[in-house]
C-alpha cells in the first residue's frame, strides 16, 4: 500500500506561463496526476498554477491551502485562475505553509524566491526532526547541487541530512524518486514517511 498520496508542490509566484519552468512543472504535475496522485498547491500563480493545470491535465485530484493577506503587496495571495478541487484558507503565513505540508506526503520543490526557500528550509529542518518518521522532498533542477554544496561546505550540517531528499530534473525522475522513497520505507523498520504523528504545528510558536 502506497504510503506518499499527496504531492505538495512548492515554487515561484512570479513565473510567467510561457517560461521553461512553468511547463517543466506542468509536465510533472500532469504525469503526477496520471499516476494517481492528488496534488497540493498555495493556490496562487506561476509555478502553483501550473502545478493545478497539470495535475487536472493528468486526470489528477487538486487542494489548494491558501492565504489572502491585506496589505501585503509582497504576497501572491489567492489566485483567482487557480481553480482546485478542495480549497483550505487559512489566516497567515506560517499557517498555510504548515497545512501545505500537514496535508502532503511528499513535496516537490523548484525554482522559486525567499518564500521557496522559507518552504525548502522548513521541509529540510522538519525531516531532520523527525529523522526516520520524516516526509521526504524532491529537489528540481540540476542547480540544487551546487545550492546543497555550498551548505555543506559552509554551514554546519550532518551527513544523513542528505538522505532525505533526492535531487532531479525530469518529470520521470520524480517517479522514479518517489518509488525509491516508497521501497525505502518497506526496507526500514523505521517507516521514512511519519504515518500518524501529524506534527508539524508542535514546532511552530
Amino acid at each position: 500500500m502506497h504510503k506518499i498520496k499527496n504531492i505538495a508542490i512548492f515554487g515561484g509566484a512570479d513565473i510567467p506561463e510561457e517560461s521553461d519552468l512553468y511547463k517543466e512543472v506542468f509536465a510533472v504535475a500532469k504525469l503526477l496526476g496520471e499516476k494517481g496522485y492528488t496534488i497540493v498547491d498555495g493556490g496562487g500563480p506561476g509555478v502553483m498554477l501550473a502545478a493545478t493545470q497539470g495535475a487536472v491535465a493528468g486526470g489528477g485530484k487538486t487542494l489548494a491551502v491558501t492565504f489572502d493577506p491585506k496589505n501585503a503587496p509582497g504576497f501572491e495571495g489567492r489566485y483567482v485562475k487557480n481553480q482546485t478541487d478542495q480549497e483550505i484558507k487559512t489566516t497567515n503565513y506560517i499557517d498555510r505553509m504548515y497545512t501545505l505540508m500537514e496535508n502532503s506526503d511528499c513535496y516537490v520543490i523548484f525554482k522559486g524566491g525567499t518564500g521557496t526557500i522559507s518552504e525548502f528550509g522548513t521541509a529540510w529542518c522538519l525531516a531532520r526532526l523527525y529523522y526516520g518518521h520524516h516526509k521526504p522532498f524532491i529537489l528540481y533542477g540540476n542547480f540544487w547541487h551546487e545550492i546543497i554544496d555550498v551548505f555543506y561546505k559552509h554551514l554546519q550540517m550532518r551527513n544523513n541530512e542528505r538522505d532525505v531528499f533526492k535531487i532531479v530534473g525530469t518529470p520521470e525522475e520524480v517517479i522514479a524518486a518517489i518509488d525509491s522513497f516508497e521501497f525505502e520505507a518497506e526496507q526500514n523498520a523505521k517507516a521514512h514517511f511519519h504515518q500518524d504523528l501529524g506534527e508539524e504545528k508542535a514546532f511552530m510558536l
